[in-house]
Formats: C-alpha cells, sequence, structure tokens
C-alpha cells in the first residue's frame, strides 16, 4: 500500500485552522498562572516573546524541508533526507520510536489540562477528573473516523470557536481593564542577570509547550493542497496570529486581575471573566476553553496518526500501521493504536505541568535540534536552489533554533533530560537489533520532490 492514495483535500483555510487548533489547546490557559509564579513580575510577557520568536526560527526549518519534501509523516521524511542513507534511517527510526510515546503524551497532556480546567464548573476527584479526561481521547478519535475532507471542515468549525473563545476574552480585557498598563510596567523591577536569564528558561519551557503546533501541517504534507506554498504559510499565519493573540490575552488578564492573584489561580482566565461580567458569563468562557482543549486534542491526534502510517509504508516500522481505512481512506490502524496509547497516559499520568517539560525534553534533541541540523547538512550536500521553499537570511534563523532548543532543553531540569535521554538510548539498543530487518523491508518509497498536481 503506498503512500500516495491519501488524498490531497486540505488547503491553506484548513491547514491554518488545523494548525491553530493544535496550538491554542488548553496550553494558555493552565500555564498562565505558572508563567507568571516563575517570573513573578510583569516581565512574564517576555516568556511568551521567547517563545514566539523561537517558534518563527524553527517555522523556517520546517517550512523549507515541508515545502520540498511534502508526504505523510513529517520529520520522519525531514530527518531520513538530511541525514542520507546511512544515518537517515536511524534518525528516522529514532523519530518514530519517540513518537509512539510522545504522541500520546502530547494528546493525554490536553486530555488531562481539558479533566483539571472542566474543575472550575464541577467538582472532580482523581477517579473523575481520569475519567473525563480518558473519555475525552475516545470521542475526538470517534470524530476522526472519517475522511480527510470531512476532518477539515470540523477543523474550521472547532477554530472559530478557538477564535471566539480569545477574542471575547481580549475584548474584555479592553473594555473593562486598563489594557495598555502590563504593557507599560514589563520593565518594571528586571535585572538582566544569570538569575533572570534562568527564570525566562524555566518559564518558556510552559510558553513554548503553548506554541507547539504549528509544524502540525507538516505531519499531514500527503494530504495539502499546493504544499510548496500552503505550508509555509499556513505556519507563519498560525504563529504571527497566535502571537498577539497569547500577548493580548495575557495583557488583557492582567490587566484586571493583580499578579498575585493570577500566581496563584488554577482558573486565571475564568476568574478574570467573572470579575468582569459576572458568574453566568464565566461559567460560558470556562465551557468555551474546554471547546478550545477539545480542538487541540483533535487536531494533535489527526497529525500524530500519520507519523506511523509514514513509517510502516516505507517499510520502517511495523506493517500493520500502513493500512488505509477500506472507504474513508485514512490510516485507521495508526489513529487507534495512538489513541488507544493516549487514553491509557490520561488515565495514568495527573500532573500537567510534570508532562509538559517530559514532552519537551524528550522531542528536542531529535525533532527539533537534530532536524535543523540535518537541514544544514543537507544544503551542503544539495544546494539551496533544491528547495522549494527557502528560508530568508539562510542560515541564521535554523541556527538560532538550534542555540533557543539547546537552551530549553536544558531549562526542562535534569530529571526530564535524563529521561529523554533515556528514551533516546532505549531507541539505539532497539535499532541495533531490528536494523539488520529493517532494511530489508523497504518499500523502496521515494521521499523527495514535489508532487505533480
Amino acid at each position: 500500500m503506498q503512500e500516495q492514495k491519501l488524498e490531497r483535500r486540505i488547503g491553506l483555510l484548513q491547514a491554518t485552522a488545523i494548525n491553530m487548533t493544535d496550538m491554542v489547546g488548553i496550553g494558555p490557559f493552565v500555564v498562565l498562572s505558572v508563567v507568571v509564579e516563575i517570573i513573578n513580575g510583569p516581565a512574564f510577557l517576555y516568556a511568551w516573546i521567547a517563545g514566539a520568536l523561537l517558534a518563527f526560527a524553527d517555522a523556517t526549518v520546517w517550512s523549507q524541508l515541508g515545502a520540498t519534501y511534502p508526504l505523510a509523516g513529517g520529520s520522519y521524511n525531514f530527518l531520513k533526507e538530511s541525514f542520507g542513507p546511512r544515518w537517515g534511517k536511524m534518525f528516522s527510526f529514532l523519530f518514530v520510536w519517540q513518537t509512539m510515546t510522545l504522541a500520546p503524551l502530547v494528546i493525554a497532556s490536553a486530555a488531562i489540562g481539558f479533566a483539571q480546567y472542566a474543575g472550575y464548573l464541577v467538582h472532580l476527584d482523581d477517579i473523575s477528573r481520569k475519567m473525563v479526561s480518558g473519555g475525552l481521547v475516545i470521542l475526538v478519535v470517534l470524530l476522526l473516523y472519517r475522511r480527510i475532507e470531512s476532518i477539515g471542515r470540523i477543523s474550521v468549525f472547532l477554530w472559530a470557536g478557538v477564535l471566539a473563545t480569545m477574542l471575547w476574552v481580549i475584548g474584555a480585557g479592553v473594555w473593562h481593564g486598563h489594557f495598555m498598563e502590563p504593557l507599560q510596567h514589563i520593565n518594571d523591577s528586571i535585572q538582566w542577570n544569570g538569575a533572570f536569564t534562568a527564570a525566562i528558561g524555566f518559564a518558556s519551557v510552559k510558553t513554548v509547550y503553548s506554541y507547539l503546533g504549528y509544524y502540525n501541517v507538516c505531519h499531514l504534507g500527503g494530504e495539502i493542497l499546493r504544499p510548496e506554498k500552503n505550508i509555509p504559510r499556513s505556519m507563519f499565519i498560525s504563529i504571527g496570529a497566535i502571537t498577539v493573540l497569547y500577548l493580548a490575552l495575557n495583557t488583557s488578564v492582567a490587566s484586571v486581575l493583580p499578579l498575585a492573584t493570577i500566581a496563584k489561580s488554577k482558573f486565571a482566565v475564568s476568574e478574570f471573566i467573572l470579575a468582569v461580567s459576572g458568574p453566568v458569563a464565566a461559567r460560558v468562557i470556562t465551557l468555551l476553553i474546554l471547546w478550545v482543549a477539545l480542538a487541540s486534542v483533535f487536531s494533535a491526534t489527526l497529525g500524530y496518526s500519520r507519523i506511523p502510517y509514514a513509517a510502516a509504508v516505507d517499510g520502517r516500522f511495523f506493517r500493520v500501521f500502513a493500512r488505509l481505512h477500506p472507504t474513508k481512506n485514512f490510516p485507521h490502524v495508526s489513529l487507534l493504536v495512538l489513541g488507544g496509547l493516549a487514553f491509557a497516559f490520561s488515565i495514568l499520568f495527573g500532573r500537567l505541568s510534570d508532562v509538559i517539560s517530559a514532552i519537551l525534553a524528550m522531542r528536542i534533541l531529535i525533532q527539533f535540534i537534530a532536524q535543523a541540523i540535518g537541514l544544514l547538512l543537507l544544503v551542503k550536500r544539495k544546494g539551496l536552489a533544491s528547495f522549494a521553499w527557502k528560508m530568508p537570511l539562510y542560515p541564521v534563523p535554523a541556527i538560532l533554533a538550534i542555540l533557543a532548543w539547546a537552551f530549553i532543553f536544558f531549562s526542562t531540569g535534569w530529571k526530564m533530560m535524563t529521561g529523554g535521554l533515556a528514551v533516546l538510548s532505549a531507541g539505539l539498543i532497539v535499532y541495533g537489533f531490528v536494523r539488520n530487518k529493517l532494511n530489508g523491508n523497504e518499500a523502496g518509497v521515494s521521499t523527495s520532490g514535489i508532487p505533480q498536481q
């Protein structure tokens, strides 16, 4: 079964909606208070700016690779092409290896955040929270069990709810608060020293998590119309719009609630709406925030389900993952397996903050740093002219992204770094055992070039 049987049905609007619904999950609503607590002052906005700058720099790497190799699986294909016939097989295997743990963790983190924030509406004990988070994963798998064009329409519908929620919160701050005051005091009490830099690093671990998803369109590369144009455009539009929305949201909440209140709150946005519009509005905004979380789980599960499929089609993973649904034409085995693992993780894990740090520590070395280094090697080998899209000021954005990701990796802490390295080491050991068998299973599918439209 060949990868090209996937149909190109997703246009720029749908691709942007998929990216943005993945990016604006429960993250910005639950990490807002954590970031304020870490920075302990109005300079907390710098952590959100830092996350945006890293996303823009890294998106140039994804755009150059995604526009040139627009196939299902995203980084799987990028790593294989970038590191060449010998090392590319190892790096692409390691990416799929970590994805089988990472993807369910990402999905579970949004589901756990959903259950955590639902506590504003109704008291939930530990068992109830696990039932809610697990139920959300099941619901999303059911929503995704359909043809890609239907999924594109659902994504736009969910995206509308995401935008409505963000604009309501921002509008409430503009109307009722001193909206510009947090920006006017952003530099108050700042001392640019090692302690402040470390605090920005720790806080940026949380804000970067809230920006992740701008590259989701690359995982769906085999289903994107005019990928050489729509993949880069959808990423930069998404990051630009989300940066404005995040900064405006944080500024809006901080213009009404004292920073000390925000730092101690688990439901800062709902309490903000309570302060400016009353209890009924607070319950409505909470329901909309849960809508946003649902949209994020939907988008993330959609993108990640294509990665094991792409590897299996290429003969580099278990063949069963290469199966497409006989009538709906989507990788249903991959979707069901990842959904099952995400369900299990949503039941097993409880602390969202730890899950966020684990997600970043696990994925940075291969999916971000190695991918950016691989692009530099690929350009050296093939020349810049061979790419369908070229980053401005090459290679400056790629180098800045590598350095920033290294800083974020160390900011996750020794415990999380050790865990990420352990997963990577286990993958290397497994690859050593299965390498010869996988080499014999290769399907010989070409992963280079832009498909003819």
